[in-house]
């Protein structure tokens, strides 16, 4: 884990934030307030867990899904106060990956833009490194 202090000014007396910053999913600001918003009414839950499975005609396809608790072998991302746990199997998979939320007209989502990836589907479900 690499520690950061971010300071708001050049005085940094009071200001100072401390952030835990992994290289495994780093999530933009829609994707950590969508995912504030999803756990508001689910006290039970403590995060989001992300994950890989073999699925589909390219391999890999990627899981989201409520926890309520750390895994074993979870590797943790705390970001904004929005706790991601990232499963064993999926670390390598999603090394520098950006976990983003987006809205359009037809369809809202969870992207993951992953540098890993050398191929994907034709309709994009599923992906292979």
């Amino acid at each position: 884990m690499l520690h950061i202090l971010v300071c708001a000014s050049t005085h940094c007396k009071q200001k100072n934030t401390q952030i835990d910053l992994y290289v495994f999913v780093f999530q933009t600001p829609s994707a950590v307030q969508k995912i504030k918003e999803l756990l508001k009414d689910k006290p039970e839950h403590v995060g989001v867990k992300v994950g890989v499975r073999t699925r589909g005609c390219n391999g890999l396809s990627y899981t989201l899904e409520y926890t309520k608790s750390k895994g074993d072998s979870d590797e943790e991302v705390v970001q904004d106060g929005v706790r991601v746990f990232i499963e064993k199997k999926a670390q390598l998979t999603l090394l520098g990956t950006e976990m983003d939320y987006v809205e359009d007209k037809l369809s809202s989502e969870f992207v993951f833009n992953n540098p890993n990836i050398k191929g994907t589907c034709g309709c994009g479900e599923s992906f292979n490194i």
